[in-house]
């Protein structure tokens, strides 16, 4: 039976704190699969309006109020942001597949752009609509 290396292993990006060292690379991967379900969490929230408006006019009230409260709007923009923040994710991993920016420091300042990005489009979306 061949001997098993058990101390000299990789440790997994997911072992965040004492074991390994976050980085603007690994945490924008974790945040677009954790946007990729924000924004799943957003699409039921536009069913729902959608199905309020078909329901009844005093269910679409209770529900269109809801959404249109301050905390409404707050959930929006979080979910403006998670949007926009999976969609530059996206962008990036497209220039990445044509081989540019690949370099490690071009790779962290794509990832703070994308945090950066994601802000100002997501304020810019709430504004406008």
């Amino acid at each position: 039976m061949p001997e098993v290396n058990q101390g000299n292993r990789p440790l997994s990006p997911f072992m965040i704190g004492p074991y390994y060292r976050p980085q603007i690379t690994s945490m924008s991967s974790i945040m677009i699969r954790i946007t990729a379900i924000a924004s799943l969490g957003s699409a039921l929230l536009v069913i729902w309006w959608l199905f309020a408006a078909a329901t009844g006019a005093e269910y679409f009230a209770t529900v269109d109020g809801l959404l249109r409260s301050w905390f409404g709007t707050l959930v929006w923009l979080l979910a403006a942001w998670a949007i926009w923040y999976h969609v530059l994710g996206r962008l990036r991993h497209v220039i990445w597949d044509f081989g540019y920016g690949l370099e490690l420091e071009t790779a962290e300042k794509l990832g703070w752009a994308m945090f950066a990005g994601a802000s100002v489009l997501a304020i810019l979306t709430v504004i406008v609509l």
